[in-house]
């Protein structure tokens, strides 16, 4: 039997540092759950065959996260977009983000893969921009937001860190849809005419560190716990079993 007395202030330091505790280890557990969903829904995105532009827009296309889309249209070249600070084999350099107009009068972003920086002037790859109709396979990807810290896009010298497909879209000439807003498409790895750009540059290692993080939380509480009835074990104000330290 544990008979304690609980002394005021430990208890008011302790009590809410045990509870944050735990409840920072059950949301990472939740957290841990709702990631599994998301990699799951991902793997058979992966492994399904490659659906049309038009299934893809039937419903929520980020239901298809990672997924494979067929679609044709004409690549819009003077539209350009190059997000900066990308690298490839240590090599410094860009990915091409090109608007891609469909027969149907629709704008899709298309990422068509990283070219290196003395590559950047269009005329120096002219052989992969093909002209014309083209068949593509594109792979599904959420619109970008602003990393904590990142630096911010500067549309007006074509200078971009991450894809902000709203505004791309628009500056390509796009009115908004609440659909195409959404999303982009990354290049498989198909190669283009002359090498460049390189596509094949999605990465689809997308990290599941929450049982990891849920285990420092509950190791922190079980810690705050020791210590808090080591101290008054110490103070005599704990029993357990009949027994307490007694002051000598």
């Amino acid at each position: 039997m544990i008979r304690l007395r609980p002394a005021l202030w430990p208890t008011l330091v302790s009590l809410p540092i045990l509870v944050l505790s735990l409840g920072l280890g059950i949301w990472q557990m939740e957290r841990r759950e709702w990631k599994r969903d998301i990699l799951d829904r991902i793997a058979a995105n992966q492994a399904a065959a490659p659906i049309s532009l038009d299934e893809l827009l039937r419903g929520d296309p980020l239901r298809h996260e990672y997924g494979k889309v067929k679609l044709g249209g004409t690549f819009l070249f003077d539209k350009e977009f190059f997000l900066a600070a990308r690298s490839l084999k240590n090599k410094v350099g860009h990915q091409v983000v090109v608007p891609l107009k469909t027969d149907d009068g629709r704008v899709v972003l298309f990422d068509r893969g990283w070219i290196p920086q003395e590559r950047k002037d269009p005329a120096r790859r002219a052989e992969g921009q093909p002209a014309g109709q083209v068949e593509l396979i594109g792979i599904v990807r959420r619109n970008q937001e602003r990393r904590q810290f990142a630096p911010e896009n500067v549309p007006d010298k074509n200078v971009w860190f991450h894809v902000d497909v709203p505004l791309m879209r628009k500056m390509a000439g796009a009115a908004p849809d609440p659909k195409l807003d959404t999303f982009f498409l990354d290049a498989d790895a198909a190669p283009n005419p002359g090498g460049l750009p390189i596509g094949g540059q999605t990465r689809f290692d997308i990290p599941n560190d929450h049982l990891q993080y849920a285990i420092t939380w509950f190791l922190i509480a079980l810690a705050m716990a020791g210590v808090y009835l080591a101290y008054h074990w110490e103070a005599g104000r704990l029993e357990i079993n009949g027994r307490k330290k007694t002051s000598k």
